[in-house]
């Protein structure tokens, strides 16, 4: 991967269910996040990211493709990634790119009458022709085994047990592949986590959970015993999750720093949604308050950014994969037409253009699980407030 002049290598890390509040350096007292508190220090920190979907299928969809949901084939819940839709990958393999997948997939068919979590969907094989155009794939359908999952890709063959702690092993099938792989291109990897996602009371690599009764809740989760008891239940494995999961990706930043061309490398940390964990008397996702579309964004380019900085830039999801895209080849954006409703925001990156006003939000149906928003809608967010509409014509306005 070590290079002078030549396109940069290009990692994203996507957790599940990680909040925007919820890190160390977002000032979350609850969560121990060292690695990505110092990574905070020489990236930029887009603290105003949203996801375009506020659940995992949509958002990592919306990303992988630059379409909004259900633009990009993906209406509901079960609905699986249309064959020979055109991805990020394909872009990148086109311009000379190695592409690489690891993790959680959850974008093939999967079976409606069969338990979301468990080992049902995780033996689910993903043929290679509906691995999104990566050249290298390893992971797994889905079934939210946080512990001893089933794998399956290039070099594993059909789903087998790999026992560990879902981001430590992910991790290291990243860094297995960047070890042999042909060092005479630049790469783009996308690793899929579950983590921090339920279930919250699963082991966490060695972390212990944190006693509920010292959590620190935050004033938007009301005075109601048995929601701040549920809150406090379920946010002490979060964090036990999100510290684990920040080793892990540290682990991965480490190995990126001292084998590979870490200056030219283009790393991106995210998630594809946050969590309510109470707030405003609600639970998980789907909603279109802050703690449900808000998701953290670190950018880190050491080569061209060496300055870290809070940058108030409304970036989404959807925009990421245009905008990497723009940034890795700005010469040629024009020329390779990136289609799709995400926004190529590269100049305001650099600091060379305005940035958007609002952005454009919305869940296009309504998943079959408990805790979760019982409507669809659309929104427009600013930093200031969020309007919505739901399927019923309603609209409110959520004030940030």
């Amino acid at each position: 991967m070590s290079s002078q002049n030549r396109n940069p290598n290009v990692v994203v890390v996507m957790t599940t269910q990680w909040r925007a509040q919820s890190t160390g350096y977002g000032g979350d007292g609850n969560a121990s996040t060292p690695f990505l508190d110092s990574l905070a220090e020489e990236s930029i920190d887009f603290f105003q990211a949203v996801t375009p979907h506020p659940f995992g299928v949509f958002a990592r969809a919306a990303f992988l493709t630059g379409i909004a949901c259900p633009d990009n084939g993906i209406a509901g819940y079960y609905d699986p990634l249309p064959e020979n839709t055109q991805t990020l990958a394909n872009l990148y393999q086109d311009q000379g790119y190695d592409t690489a997948f690891f993790g959680k997939w959850q974008l093939f068919e999967r079976d409606r009458k069969a338990p979301v979590v468990g080992i049902e969907h995780a033996l689910v094989e993903v043929p290679e022709n509906r691995r999104g155009g990566f050249s290298y794939w390893e992971g797994f359908e889905s079934g939210f085994l946080l512990n001893d999952g089933y794998y399956h890709g290039s070099k594993i063959g059909p789903p087998k047990k790999i026992e560990g702690y879902q981001s430590d092993v992910v991790v290291d099938l990243c860094r297995n592949y960047l070890k042999k792989r042909n060092c005479d291109k630049p790469v783009f990897a996308f690793l899929s986590l579950d983590a921090p996602h339920p279930p919250y009371g699963e082991a966490a690599s060695g972390v212990s959970p944190i006693d509920p009764e010292s959590l620190i809740l935050p004033e938007e989760v009301p005075d109601v015993f048995e929601i701040r008891s549920i809150a406090r239940e379920e946010l002490s494995g979060y964090y036990a999750h999100i510290e684990a999961t920040d080793r892990a990706i540290g682990s991965l930043v480490s190995f990126l720093k001292e084998n590979t061309d870490w200056e030219n490398t283009v790393f991106v940390f995210t998630s594809a949604h946050g969590d309510m964990h109470g707030s405003h008397g609600q639970f998980r996702k789907g909603w279109p308050h802050e703690e449900s579309v808000r998701v953290p964004l670190l950018f880190s380019w050491p080569k061209f950014f060496s300055n870290s900085r809070r940058d108030p830039l409304l970036i989404s999801l959807l925009d990421l994969g245009p905008t990497l895209f723009g940034l890795c080849f700005e010469g040629e954006r024009q020329k390779l037409r990136v289609t799709g409703a995400g926004a190529d925001l590269a100049p305001a990156m650099k600091m060379h253009a305005e940035g958007p006003d609002y952005q454009r939000l919305s869940m296009p149906s309504v998943p079959p699980f408990r805790k979760q928003c019982p409507y669809a809608w659309t929104a427009k967010r600013t930093i200031q407030r969020t309007e919505v509409i739901n399927d019923l014509g309603e609209s409110f306005r959520l004030e940030h």
